[in-house]
């Protein structure tokens, strides 16, 4: 059976967004790039809401024909474009989507249980509000946050107030050469 991932960059205190959505503090270098097109590659679907949806199509669908883009970049373009995406909102219509998008109104268990049962690769789930949603119904099966190193203060939280403990098995986790850490995490 398929996973439900949770893949996200945060700063060290725990925000994956700064105030106004500002993630200009990531520090994505060509290593780490490369690196997250590897782990992204093999996987069967990108599970993202409206807003992250729109941030992603508002530049990586013509990415690789831009010649500032890097290597990673122009490789990434073409893994987001033809990932099956799955785009959670109640304001779009399907025929607002395009590249592979699939519209799914609410976050149901049981279809999330279902679409986990097909063939495919696991799912990453992406985007604050949609990850609160996953994680409050107990949806998500691992974990691969991307620390880095940087302290911002305030932000959307990574991890939102939610009740019950969550033990998890430390899997992995990997270095980089800008300081950036990634931590895998799985349910027992």
């Amino acid at each position: 059976m398929r996973k439900i991932i949770l893949m996200m960059s945060m700063s060290l205190d725990g925000f994956m967004e700064g105030p106004d959505r500002d993630i200009s503090w990531h520090m994505v270098d060509d290593e780490l790039h490369r690196f997250m097109n590897d782990e992204i590659r093999p996987l069967g679907g990108f599970l993202t809401g409206r807003v992250t949806h729109e941030l992603m199509t508002e530049y990586w669908p013509t990415a690789d024909a831009d010649p500032a883009s890097s290597a990673p970049e122009i490789e990434f373009a073409g893994i987001w474009r033809d990932m099956p995406k799955y785009v959670y909102s109640r304001t779009l219509r399907q025929e607002d989507l395009a590249w592979n998008s699939t519209l799914v109104r609410e976050v149901v268990p049981a279809e999330v249980a279902a679409l986990k049962e097909a063939p495919g690769g696991d799912l990453v789930v992406g985007g604050a509000d949609l990850a609160a949603t996953f994680l409050r119904h107990d949806l998500v099966d691992a974990y691969r946050l991307l620390v880095h190193p940087v302290r911002i203060g305030r932000g959307t939280p990574v991890f939102p107030p939610f009740a019950g403990p969550g033990p998890l098995r430390l899997e992995g986790t990997r270095a980089f050469g800008n300081g950036v850490v990634q931590l895998r995490y799985a349910r027992p």
